[in-house]
């Protein structure tokens, strides 16, 4: 047995596994940029109080899944448990509610939440956001929408369903709010502990509880969707009508409330049923007042969080073969050190070459070669330096010929 392990709820990405991470990293930074987004880069850990007060103190992430220390004994650091309050802090801190309205960022984050891990769900995983700043407007909610399912329709994954509500604003949650309270009240001896903390605090999160007997209690429960004042209905409908508008289909429901304090109006996930209880992929929704309580200006917003552990377990994936333009394939110590000069001068080319380090032979090289998917390799040994060459094996033709030295680069002119 090995004396260490990677802590529970992390692992390893290995170098079989991290061209398809590359591939997928450059595909969604692509499909970001099509959109317009632009990629932004928060430090990994945070003031504690950016969560506290952004994400919302009653929230489980904020109770129970950060990983927060003391640095020097003094300041509170939390390690980013997700990527919206970052982004916001940024944008005040940077002044880029100066720049050109809307700012559309994405990014591409280890993020790190003190969970129980579970399929495709971990306590450091990788996270795929984009947040569009700056806009009232529901078209803003529907372009963020369409930027989750255009990563969707690019990885090919069909066994994802859009589910779209509306959580209200702070004046229409109000009345809903007592409504709910009262129902809820009614069952308060049956609830779990955590919503009966939830029950004063922001008694809608209840109904995100995935406790069994909760889901249950809540199947009648009042719905959101009833109590919109007009602006947020008014809001919810010019949505819908972007969406069809965009041929993105789309199931209204009211039990998608997101476990995060500051969503306003529109909140929307992507669900599969590949995954077991994790159904949710991409998860996200509206937050106009969170810039004001984080002490900026008023700055609306809306995005998403789309785990890449969850979407590559979805995407049907496999890495390019690998590949290398030239192996040098020395037999002598004069000619390892003629291989480094050659190796240096093919790299300047742009080439992706490799030379031996282990002091193999010849036949045990070639097959080293053949490994690693080279295209060509330039055999040197004792007599073809002495005639200042190299011979040149086609590894894909196997058609063999001599070249000089000094020619390096005719090689792929051939």
């Amino acid at each position: 047995m090995p004396n260490f392990t990677a802590p529970k709820g992390t692992n390893d990405i290995l170098p079989s596994q991290t061209p398809i991470w590359r591939q997928t990293e450059e595909k969604l930074a692509a499909i970001a940029a099509s959109f317009g987004y632009e990629e932004i880069r928060t430090p990994m850990f945070e003031d504690t109080n950016l969560f506290a007060r952004g994400v919302g103190e009653s929230t489980d992430i904020v109770t129970k899944e950060m990983y927060t220390f003391l640095h020097r004994g003094k300041e509170s650091l939390t390690l980013r448990p997700e990527g919206t309050a970052p982004v916001i802090r940024s944008y005040i801190e940077n002044g880029m509610h100066s720049d050109a309205q809307p700012v559309k960022l994405y990014y591409l984050n280890p993020t790190f939440r003190a969970e129980n891990p579970q399929k495709g769900r971990y306590r450091q995983f990788h996270q795929f956001g984009a947040e569009g700043i700056g806009s009232y407007d529901p078209s803003m909610d529907a372009e963020i929408i369409m930027l989750g399912k255009a990563v969707f329709d690019a990885f090919k994954i069909d066994s994802v369903t859009l589910y779209i509500n509306s959580v209200g604003c702070p004046k229409c949650r109000e009345s809903y709010y007592d409504t709910l309270r009262a129902f809820l009240s009614q069952h308060i001896g049956d609830l779990c502990e955590d919503c009966k903390s939830r029950l004063g605090k922001n008694p809608m999160r209840v109904l995100d509880c995935k406790n069994e007997n909760c889901q249950k209690l809540t199947q009648n429960a009042p719905v959101m969707l009833d109590y919109l004042c007009s602006e947020c209905e008014s809001h919810f409908e010019k949505l819908a009508e972007y969406l069809a508008a965009s041929s993105v289909e789309y199931t209204v429901d009211p039990k998608i409330v997101r476990g995060l304090d500051y969503y306003t109006k529109t909140a929307f996930e992507f669900k599969t049923d590949k995954l077991g209880s994790q159904s949710a992929v991409c998860a996200g929704g509206r937050y106009d007042g969170l810039s004001e309580s984080l002490g900026g200006p008023p700055a609306p917003g809306i995005g998403f969080g789309l785990g890449i552990e969850r979407l590559l377990l979805l995407a049907d994936l496999s890495a390019n073969e690998r590949y290398t333009d030239i192996y040098f394939a020395p037999t002598t110590d004069e000619a390892r050190l003629v291989s480094f000069k050659l190796a240096a001068k093919a790299r300047s080319l742009g080439k992706t070459v490799q030379t031996d380090t282990m002091q193999r032979s010849l036949k045990a090289q070639m097959k080293f070669a053949d490994k690693i998917g080279s295209v060509y390799v330039a055999i040197l040994t004792e007599e073809t330096l002495k005639a200042n060459s190299m011979t040149i094996r086609n590894m894909l033709t196997k058609e063999q010929f001599d070249i000089a030295i000094v020619d390096l680069e005719k090689i792929w002119e051939k």
